[in-house]
């Protein structure tokens, strides 16, 4: 409510927008002695680590935007953090890059009403490297579909988290291959509780199929970066950081004190 109090305070209300999300859904496994202090998913399975259950990546999404994004409105479509990118330079007037592939859309028209539908037709949900689940947005039916190919492994039985290891892993021992994948109907279970049986169920062939070739398709378009979370990347590099004082002791521990030296 602060930073909503200030840019009301100055004026700015009419002409700032404001996105509220969060980076991930809560993390189940976080506790204080028997006190649970990761926050609560509601009805979703799973949390924060978990790149394909939807209590790990299904997050608030709340936009204020007083005469341009109507009031009290509730949108059911799948949107991305990515979206905030392309959505920010588009009101700022700018272009996306031309050199590399964009996976966020313009959420302006969604927002707006001008359009009912997002421009999100498939949504690649990736823990580190490894993609674990895949939703298909389809559109004719107004179906949600979710197929996952690799999913955690619980620690107890029984549990929906990874209490042995504090937060779920990408890979190896702890994680579980699906083959065939797992299919969920999100529009119809949320909760991902009932997949469909890969025996009897009609529909679980022809989605499959669908989000197989999405899948080929997507990884095309993919290049290869350096891991940003390598040793190298991980590394506390001092001339990247603010010094307040006398280097290398550079701790700021005054909110009004100016910084004296910036290395780098």
């Amino acid at each position: 409510g602060s930073v909503v109090n200030a840019i009301d305070n100055a004026g700015l209300k009419n002409n700032t927008m404001i996105y509220f999300a969060s980076d991930h859904g809560g993390h189940l496994e976080a506790k204080d002695g028997k006190l649970q202090t990761g926050g609560w998913n509601g009805i979703y399975r799973g949390g924060k680590g978990m790149a394909g259950w939807e209590g790990g990546i299904r997050v608030p999404g709340i936009v204020r935007w007083p005469g341009i994004v109507p009031s009290n409105v509730k949108i059911d479509e799948p949107t991305s953090l990515m979206d905030i990118y392309p959505t920010v330079v588009h009101l700022g007037g700018g272009e996306l890059p031309k050199d590399r592939i964009i996976d966020g859309r313009n959420l302006m028209s969604l927002l707006t009403r001008e359009t009912l539908h997002s421009e999100h037709e498939f949504l690649f949900h990736y823990c580190g490297t490894q993609l674990h689940a895949v939703r298909w947005h389809q559109k004719e039916s107004g179906a949600i579909w979710k197929a996952h190919y690799v999913t955690p492994v619980f620690f107890p039985d029984g549990a929906v988290g990874c209490y042995d290891i504090i937060i779920c892993a990408c890979e190896g021992d702890h994680v579980h291959h699906h083959d065939p994948p797992l299919l969920f109907e999100l529009s119809a279970d949320p909760s991902e509780s009932n997949p469909l049986d890969t025996r009897v169920d009609p529909q679980y062939k022809s989605v499959l199929s669908r989000i197989k070739t999405a899948v080929t398709e997507h990884q095309k378009t993919i290049s290869v970066v350096p891991q940003q979370f390598s040793f190298f990347y991980s590394l506390w590099k001092p001339w990247l950081q603010p010094c307040c004082g006398t280097f290398p002791f550079c701790w700021c521990d005054k909110e009004d004190r100016n910084v004296t030296g910036l290395l780098g």
